[in-house]
């Protein structure tokens, strides 16, 4: 391998986490908040806007980081995690109302 497809793997490896971990932090704060603070059936539209929001921001993090190399899979990681995360709390929320 030569030094510039290191640096590229380098720097990908680097992507990841800062692209991935924030959408899936917003998640899980805003399936904690909505789980803890909405009354009646407010938590179905709560929980709907909250995985637009996390779409939202996967989009825009991978913006910000201007790298085309890995787009598609930093994405995905990054949306099926949130998904993952508001599914759980979706079954928290059916479980206890």
């Amino acid at each position: 391998m030569s030094a510039a497809a290191d640096t590229t793997t380098g720097r990908l490896a680097r992507l990841k986490p800062a692209t991935v971990v924030p959408v899936w932090l917003f998640a899980i704060v805003a399936g904690v908040l909505i789980v803890t603070t909405t009354t009646g059936d407010d938590h179905w539209e709560w929980l709907s806007l909250a995985l637009g929001g996390c779409i939202v921001l996967t989009f825009v993090l991978q913006l910000a980081a201007s790298e085309k190399d890995g787009l598609v899979s930093r994405t995905m990681l990054a949306l099926c995690g949130s998904l993952v995360v508001l599914a759980a709390a979706t079954g928290v929320v059916a479980l206890l109302r």
